[in-house]
């Protein structure tokens, strides 16, 4: 059987991956682009009169299950994810930010950004509901009684932006800074699917090695649009399919505090912001959305979970279950509205002594995952200690996340180029269910 759930992580590279992009230098006192990526406000602080952004790439992974000494067990990759009764949590993220400028005028700050996202998601995946789906059975005879209130997902989505920002020096005198900023993002959706399996109660009956579905009841929707309509287990999909039309709008709003120590310079940088305040619409020839009501007797056979060996996209599984009578249709839309991840970040670099600072971070979503119409993210707070000479700067960010836990990595930056992961240390000294890595390079001048 193709595991859907399997394969994608795999098509992913499922050890070399977070959820906070670009950690430790997004809030390094040589204030760039990367900055305002956390802060619109940050433009007014840029280091350099002109700055300009060739590449940034960040690639990210997190869960709950599986650490790194798990990969080196006997055990296969589907017993290590649906192991034990804690339901499955899983984040793959990776984001690119292309060609973007940034220009500080007097009091003022400008600045043209674009980006690209794709992310793969698991959200409370019932374990032993996982297992039969994917023929982690053998030789079983008994019955599985199956509760789970929250709504189990499976989430695929990509999307392009183009953001506009401004931001303006409000307050200044010979020892303080105070600066507001906005971005304006264009929003450009490219391919989105989602199965939500809300309130399910059912019984799984195991017979030799197949598995029955019976006595059920749930809420499901089926949501796809563009090349992950087809399939979603092929990473060409996600890649080849990021830049939609133009069918979305978001604004983020951050206000910054400087204790200024010489011209842009400071002893202490504070910031608070509100990102991704908006939504995009899904329009394409494959769009559908469609919620359904599952009920299965409990004195009838129920559905033959093996029926879904081969399946590789929603529309396949969707069949499945169409087929099987038990599905009855609630509503069906063609184009769909989906929520980007509407979170408040906050943060405050000092300078210790000379050449040294600390950052405390904290990323908190204000949005419910469990909602089919929005893209997920989670609670991140985290400290980084960093050494910055000038033309080069080494850290090393310690964070904790709502999924993984602690986590902690390294980085550099040698002029504008930069290098790092916020997971490498943890992976390679503890059992690290965290992993990632980012790079890329910006040009400063006047």
């Amino acid at each position: 059987m193709k595991k859907i759930i399997l394969i994608i992580c795999l098509n992913f590279g499922f050890t070399c991956f977070s959820q906070e992009h670009f950690g430790g230098i997004s809030t390094s006192s040589r204030v760039g682009i990367l900055n305002t990526t956390l802060n619109p406000a940050e433009f007014a602080n840029l280091s350099k009169k002109i700055e300009v952004n060739i590449y940034g790439f960040s690639f990210n992974v997190s869960n709950n299950i599986i650490g790194f000494s798990d990969l080196s067990s006997d055990k296969n990759l589907e017993d290590l994810i649906f192991q034990g009764n804690e339901p499955v949590n899983m984040r793959i993220d990776a984001e690119m930010i292309g060609p973007s400028a940034g220009v500080s005028w007097k009091k003022w700050g400008f600045g043209l950004t674009t980006k690209a996202n794709g992310k793969f998601d698991l959200v409370d995946i019932d374990p032993n509901l996982g297992s039969a789906v994917t023929d982690n059975i053998a030789n079983i005879i008994g019955t599985s009684s199956i509760s789970n209130n929250n709504n189990q997902r499976i989430i695929g989505t990509t999307w392009g932006e183009l953001g506009l920002s401004a931001a303006r020096t409000l307050f200044e005198n010979e020892n303080n800074r105070f600066s507001a900023g906005v971005t304006f993002k264009l929003l450009f959706p490219g391919s989105y699917t989602n199965f939500g399996l809300d309130k399910f109660n059912g019984t799984i009956n195991y017979v030799g090695n197949e598995a029955y579905l019976n006595n059920t009841n749930a809420s499901l929707n089926f949501a796809y649009s563009g090349n992950l309509s087809d399939s979603f287990t092929n990473f060409d999909d996600y890649s080849n399919s990021i830049f939609g039309g133009l069918h979305g709008l978001a604004t983020d709003i951050g206000v910054n505090y400087q204790r200024k120590d010489g011209d842009k310079k400071y002893k202490l940088n504070i910031g608070l912001a509100l990102k991704n305040m908006g939504s995009m619409t899904f329009k394409n020839d494959s769009n559908s959305s469609t919620s359904y009501s599952l009920v299965i007797p409990g004195n009838e056979v129920g559905i033959n979970l093996n029926q879904f060996s081969g399946s590789n996209s929603l529309k396949d599984i969707e069949k499945v279950l169409q087929d099987s009578g038990y599905l009855t249709t609630i509503v069906t839309n063609k184009d769909f509205k989906v929520k980007l991840p509407t979170v408040i970040n906050l943060y405050a670099d000092v300078k210790i002594i000379p050449k040294l600072f600390v950052t405390l971070y904290t990323q908190q979503k204000l949005n419910d995952n469990n909602s089919n119409d929005q893209i997920t993210t989670q609670n991140i707070i985290s400290i980084t200690p960093r050494v910055n000479l000038g033309f080069f700067e080494a850290y090393s960010s310690w964070s904790n996340s709502e999924i993984s836990g602690l986590n902690g990595g390294i980085g550099i930056r040698l002029g504008g180029f930069y290098i790092g992961s916020s997971s490498v240390v943890t992976a390679l000294i503890n059992d690290s269910k965290q992993a990632d890595f980012y790079t890329g390079f910006r040009w400063a001048f006047l």
